[in-house]
């Protein structure tokens, strides 16, 4: 017999499978990060940096504020633990992962190899900087160039390669070795993942089974489009067939979930065999869009009713909600949306729109978002909050801000300060 479960409990296992049930650290450590990760299993990497970029964003959606430092040196710094694939989008990914990934490796090493494509036509260019990475150690894309002999003119043109670095990346040739801010530093892939790890060699249907297990553990409860976007695994046959081999073997349970519907017929889900149903989320967080609780639009909107796309490209005139708005998360539901700047010359975090989604509650949640702003703040060393006049839930937060901002900042950032 197949369970039913409500909305609410299908939100609230999902939330605590990606840690929004665990209390945040008083101090926060790299044991901390590591261990949010395990539950993330990837972490999606963005430039965008109005506010902060997107994969600072998840540690602190669920830890509260740390020390942005602390993840340039777990994750920028050194490859010891994770390196960078295309695990979702680009992310970071545990090390050991590396041989999961092999079924993508062959289909980009055929894409770039077909008759007529970029990789046919510039195969001088990929030998020469496979051997630059060869005698030379990691290298970013500004040092190869410079290297290059000039006397072969437009050839050597910056964005070639640049494109024969990205290709070998994502054939596995090459692998991310750090990053120096946000630049990255691309070395031969034997230089980088340990010789062990690359030696394994995982069946594709393994590995497409495993990807499957982590992404039910990951969501808590999901449908096979859930499972299959987590690491935006293609071949639904391969998927459904994982999902087979799991729900046999005991790891998936067939679920319903009222509302989770599709064309009036309800969506066949899974739980994963150790998700756990709490009582109550209390959390309180913004969210990046990047966020795997919200980055499948499809899954956004059945479970928390939040229709959400990202406006970075759409004309600012013609902009609904903001440039770049955060989804809001209070307890169990999506409550609202914020638009946010970090005013860096004047030490404060711009709240340039604020919006309600059909679960909030204003009342209730306006207080709760205030102390999230106000963390915010602290978090990206920031001295002030101000909100704008433009969204439906401006005023409320304007006025749940109103004489505690500047004080509880101070009070923040001192407290980051002695822990981090």
């Amino acid at each position: 017999m197949t369970d039913t479960l409500s909305p609410a409990q299908a939100r609230r296992i999902a939330l605590a499978a990606q840690g929004f049930t665990r209390s945040r650290p008083a101090s926060v450590n790299a044991r901390h990060l590591h261990t949010a990760m395990g539950r993330l299993g990837v972490l999606q990497i963005d430039s965008v940096n109005v506010f902060a970029r997107s994969h600072y964003m998840p540690f602190f959606s669920r830890l509260g504020a740390y020390a942005p430092e602390l993840l340039d040196r777990v994750f920028l710094a050194k490859t010891t633990h994770y390196v960078e694939y295309l695990a979702h989008e680009a992310t970071f990914m545990p090390i050991e992962d590396w041989p999961l990934w092999r079924f993508r490796r062959e289909y980009f090493r055929a894409r770039l190899a077909k008759a007529g494509s970029w990789g046919a036509s510039n195969e001088r260019t990929l030998s020469w900087v496979r051997d630059e990475l060869r005698a030379r150690g990691p290298l970013r894309p500004a040092d190869i160039r410079a290297d290059a002999p000039r006397e072969r003119g437009t050839w050597w043109d910056w964005d070639e390669v640049k494109l024969a670095l990205e290709h070998m990346w994502r054939t596995g040739d090459v692998a991310i070795s750090g990053r120096k801010g946000f630049e990255r530093s691309y070395a031969l892939a034997e230089h980088v993942v340990p010789a062990h790890i690359l030696q394994q060699d995982i069946a594709i249907p393994d590995a497409i089974r495993e990807l499957i297990r982590r992404a039910a553990r990951s969501h808590g409860v999901a449908t096979a489009s859930d499972l299959a976007d987590y690491y935006r695994i293609r071949d639904r046959a391969a998927v459904a067939t994982a999902i087979g081999e799991l729900t046999e073997a005991g790891e998936l349970l067939p679920i319903q979930v009222r509302g989770w519907e599709r064309q009036g017929r309800p969506l066949p889900a899974w739980r994963h065999a150790d998700a756990v149903l709490p009582r109550r989320v209390e959390a309180a967080a913004l969210l990046t869009p990047f966020d795997p609780v919200v980055w499948f639009r499809d899954r956004a909107l059945r479970a928390f009713d939040l229709d959400y796309r990202i406006e970075i490209y759409v004309p600012a005139e013609k902009r609904r909600f903001g440039y770049y708005s955060l989804p809001v998360l209070v307890g169990d539901r999506i409550v609202a949306r914020v638009d946010l700047k970090a005013d860096r010359a004047a030490s404060t975090l711009q709240v340039q729109s604020a919006w309600w989604e059909p679960q909030a509650r204003p009342r209730d949640d306006a207080d709760a978002i205030a102390g999230e702003l106000v963390l915010a703040a602290a978090w990206q060393d920031l001295e002030h909050v101000s909100v704008s006049g433009w969204g439906t839930a401006a005023d409320a937060l304007h006025d749940a801000l109103r004489g505690r901002a500047a004080t509880e900042v101070r009070r923040h950032v001192h407290a980051r300060e002695v822990t981090s």
